[in-house]
């Protein structure tokens, strides 16, 4: 099963936390001093929180995927399209361990699609929304500099 991933910048982690744990009836599975997520089944999205960024709201949005094999078939599927894309293997995000593509919508949103493969005990400082290609090749100055 794939699932929607939905990250968003956060001033106040604690309250941010109440606020989500209300909206969805369940407490996070992950919780750190900067980070928060949640792995639901109804609806079906990993959805996280960070005060890692530069601002607050939508960060980026994406898809995680059960396998390396469902992975390369969305990447190709991607490039198939034309879409310049940007792949991460063995990244370290949001404590995690990740293979990741990027990519840009055309409105400019950063979608990450990634397979998780393990934990990782930081944070993790590798690429993320503001190294994604945007029109033409280019990154956009006012991306966030999050990883994940």
């Amino acid at each position: 099963m794939s699932r929607f991933h939905l990250h968003v910048g956060v001033a106040d982690l604690p309250a941010s936390i109440a606020f989500y744990q209300a909206l969805f009836g369940a407490g996070p599975s992950v919780v750190k001093d900067d980070y928060a997520k949640w792995m639901l089944d109804d609806p079906a999205v990993n959805f996280a929180i960070s005060t890692r960024g530069s601002s607050t709201g939508v960060d980026h949005v994406g898809i995680q995927v059960e396998s390396v094999e469902d992975l390369a078939k969305l990447a190709r599927r991607l490039r198939d399209a034309g879409e310049s894309v940007v792949d991460q293997v063995g990244a370290t995000c949001c404590y995690a361990r990740s293979d990741k593509t990027w990519v840009r919508d055309p409105a400019g949103l950063a979608w990450e699609t990634f397979h998780t493969f393990g934990e990782a005990t930081t944070y993790g400082e590798d690429m993320g929304p503001r190294d994604v290609p945007s029109e033409r090749g280019r990154c956009r100055p006012d991306a966030l500099a999050t990883c994940c």
